[in-house]
């Protein structure tokens, strides 16, 4: 289980190595693609689903004035960068589309993992992904369609039918196995991270792959792009972290799970509500990104008190 665990806490080293090998030899893994993306993201999410259970729901409540804050920046101060940067960078709209997108998405279950490693809150990590991701079913279409509708048609409903369709079916699926297959469960929960690790870096080395051409075309203008998003909302998630909350390992929370989307899902709600295939591109560097930058936090985190 130690290995698995290592294997695992490796994440952002598999998606790099993906994405590179994505990039020269598209093949690789591009036949990852269709339906099996729709599938493997509902896999995390109902492994994300089977670590909760009616206690979590009481933390929630019990615990709102660390929560709320939290789960409020997620949906202003990334969605607003999404929106600035897409302008500041003059991007083609498709990835500007696709920076929005990605920006207004809940917070993913590899924030939890990096959480973990840098000594936050794992609790509270767990709990803000929670509230972020049930509240997607409103605030990834609204905020997109407010953000990035006045540059294309933003299909609103579609959205909002796959979320629930690719998130919340899972997620409530995954806490009804955890209450009444408590034995079930509890075999399939330690080799659960692993798999959603391996599924999310298929997705992303699969999307970098089929856009080739689009990624080496855009470059450098794209790539920054991306990265000063997750920057910003590691830099600024920490800041009002600190400030609002006023707790080391509470703000440090709040800066992973602002800084750190749920890429898979942008990219999924990418490429089955929009016809250019470029809108899912932001989303798929997106997850390579805030998982170098999550891993870099947690190795600086882990050596401070």
């Amino acid at each position: 289980m130690r290995t698995l665990a290592l294997l695992t806490a490796a994440f952002p080293v598999w998606v790099l190595v993906a994405s590179t090998i994505a990039l020269y030899h598209p093949p690789s893994f591009t036949w990852f693609s269709g339906t099996s993306i729709t599938v493997g993201l509902g896999i995390i999410m109902l492994s994300m689903g089977m670590t909760l259970d009616v206690e979590d729901f009481r933390r929630i409540a019990k615990h709102r004035r660390l929560v709320v804050p939290g789960v409020v920046l997620q949906y202003t101060v990334m969605p607003l960068l999404g929106w600035s940067i897409g302008y500041l960078f003059n991007l083609p709209t498709e990835f500007a589309v696709g920076l929005v997108l990605v920006a207004s998405c809940p917070g993913g279950t590899a924030s939890n993992v990096i959480s973990f490693l840098a000594k936050a809150d794992v609790a509270l990590s767990v709990t803000m992904t929670t509230v972020s991701t049930m509240l997607a079913v409103g605030m990834t279409p609204m905020l997109t369609a407010l953000l990035a509708g006045s540059r294309v048609d933003i299909p609103t409903t579609d959205l909002l039918l796959d979320i629930v369709q690719v998130v919340i079916v899972p997620v409530v699926l995954g806490v009804s196995l955890n209450r009444y297959a408590p034995k079930v469960t509890r075999s399939i929960l330690p080799v659960a991270p692993f798999v959603a690790v391996i599924t999310i870096t298929v997705i992303v080395a699969s999307i970098i792959g089929a856009g080739k051409q689009q990624v080496l075309t855009a470059g450098l203008s794209l790539l920054f792009a991306v990265f000063t998003l997750h920057i910003g909302g590691f830099v600024l998630g920490y800041a009002a972290g600190r400030l609002i909350l006023g707790q080391e390992r509470a703000a440090r929370t709040v800066s992973i799970e602002v800084g750190m989307q749920n890429s898979g899902l942008a990219v999924v709600l990418a490429r089955q509500n929009f016809a250019s295939p470029l809108v899912a591109i932001p989303c798929a560097i997106s997850a390579v990104f805030h998982s170098l930058i999550g891993s870099l936090a947690a190795a600086v985190w882990r050596r401070k008190p």
